[in-house]
């Protein structure tokens, strides 16, 4: 894998005269830039986790809040019924802490009291209303009062804008259907697949289960359903898709194309870095979780929990089930042209590099002419195959030295991008076009797609582009929702 040098601090050499000691000024710089847009994010993530967590109250609701009680007071009217002269009692009593400061402080105390109490009050009127779910069953074209009033309850309740995590601790759990309901369902679901006699068999088989092993389980999971928001999502997430030995491409993963009528730029280098540009800036509002939460009707937020793992994150091959590394943060990409892997840094000095710089380096490795390393060019084949001979091959041969760096650098980027050799897209004019381009989004040649990535750019060499996604860390809206 080719990759930038690093820059150094501060180097020394140990000399018959002493010690020789150079410091590059750039690179001190380069970390002071770095370490001070660490802490920016920190306290936009601080910041924004704050009004996420008050939400559908926000900061000068507080304000107004304190205002109103000093106002009160002022007017020799008790809004508290004597709570402020009891904090104010309570206060430890000192020089620096004058009558005067004593009664401001209790106020402020109470207020906040009081505004953090409505706050929760708000948060859990909020989720009794989220738990009316009479506008799923609405005939099309029809709405009865009933759901008319709610949406405009919900709107007058959420009438702030909203962060991606505002609805998260509102949102209702998952209720446990009753075990007679899914049986029922269970058997209107195969009636179709089954002849008379095989269904006759299956419903004393079902009838069985519900009699005598369906009770004992039903226990269980009402227990589990108490501690955890979603019974069924960790459950669903192993046994699913984690647990699944064959392999990914083409059975588990999807792919999203581009714009069908429309081509920003033919130019390979100049498509990319302005597809990675928008894709990082998209990162960067996820991290501080500006992004607005999905929503049905407008009104309906849709947990936004999976949108955490869309980025640095890689399906990990084991023997009898896989894992799903997830890493907080990663500044480069994992970039695959002509059997060469590239690793390619996205921020400089703490900033995200512009999308003429990202053109530049990758024009740079369209023009390399160097060939593969040995054994580099078909690598991707590993995680396009069975999982077991894969994680097989992992452990054998990537757990130390060059090849475990070197997969490091792939399995820990932001995410992976193919600079495709191949032009694909829309054209009338040949027939088949839409069903090749859906082939090459879906497994290209097996071995220029990382199918464990949480998914991978694929950028032609006319400046069409498309992705190939891993469906184990989230479900086909999320990615959707970036992509559009």
């Amino acid at each position: 894998m080719a990759e930038a040098h690093q820059a150094v601090a501060f180097q020394f050499t140990v000399t018959p005269e002493g010690l020789d000691f150079h410091l590059s000024r750039e690179a001190v710089r380069q970390l002071y830039l770095a370490a001070v847009h660490s802490w920016k994010k920190r306290l936009v993530r601080a910041k924004n986790s704050f009004l996420t967590g008050v939400y559908p109250a926000s900061p000068s609701s507080w304000m107004v809040v304190v205002m109103a009680t000093a106002g009160s007071c002022y007017c020799q009217v008790d809004p508290s019924l004597g709570l402020i002269a009891r904090i104010q009692h309570w206060l430890p009593h000192s020089e620096a802490l004058t009558p005067q400061a004593q009664t401001v402080v209790s106020t402020v105390v109470f207020s906040t009291g009081a505004w953090l109490a409505a706050v929760l009050l708000f948060r859990r009127l909020l989720r009794l209303m989220l738990s009316y779910h009479g506008w799923m069953f609405e005939p099309h074209g029809h709405m009865s009062r009933t759901t008319r009033l709610w949406i405009a309850l919900m709107k007058i309740m959420s009438i702030r804008k909203p962060l991606l995590y505002s609805f998260q601790s509102s949102l209702p759990k998952l209720p446990v259907p009753p075990v007679k309901a899914t049986i029922a369902r269970y058997l209107e679901s195969v009636r179709p697949l089954l002849d008379d006699d095989k269904y006759l068999e299956m419903a004393a088989l079902a009838k069985e289960f519900q009699e005598k092993t369906a009770p004992r389980l039903q226990r269980y999971l009402l227990l589990k359903s108490w501690w955890t928001t979603n019974y069924v999502s960790d459950w669903w997430e192993e046994y699913v898709y984690l647990r699944g030995r064959s392999p990914l491409m083409v059975n588990s993963n999807y792919y999203a194309m581009d714009f069908l009528y429309v081509n920003p730029s033919p130019i390979q280098a100049a498509r990319a870095a302005n597809v990675v540009h928008s894709i990082l800036l998209y990162r960067r509002r996820l991290d501080r979780g500006e992004i607005p939460p999905m929503m049905a009707l407008g009104v309906v937020p849709m947990c936004s929990y999976q949108s955490e793992r869309m980025f640095n994150t890689t399906r990990i091959p084991g023997k009898e089930t896989d894992t799903l590394l997830h890493l907080t943060d990663s500044k480069h990409l994992a970039v695959y042209h002509k059997g060469r892997y590239y690793k390619v840094w996205l921020y400089y000095g703490g900033q995200l590099l512009p999308p003429a710089d990202l053109e530049m380096q990758f024009q740079r490795i369209l023009d390399d002419p160097s060939p593969p390393q040995p054994g580099e060019e078909r690598l991707a084949a590993l995680t396009a195959g069975e999982r077991v001979p894969w994680a097989e091959a992992r452990a054998r041969f990537f757990g130390r030295g060059p090849n475990k760096a070197a997969l490091d650098a792939i399995e820990r980027a932001a995410f992976f991008m193919t600079l495709d050799e191949d032009e694909h897209g829309h054209e009338p004019a040949r027939p088949g076009c839409m069903d090749a381009y859906a082939k090459s989004l879906l497994h290209g040649r097996c071995y220029d797609r990382w199918f464990d990535k949480s998914f991978t750019l694929v950028v032609y060499k006319n400046g069409k582009v498309g992705a190939n996604a891993e469906h184990s860390w989230a479900d086909a809206p999320i990615m959707g929702h970036l992509w559009e």
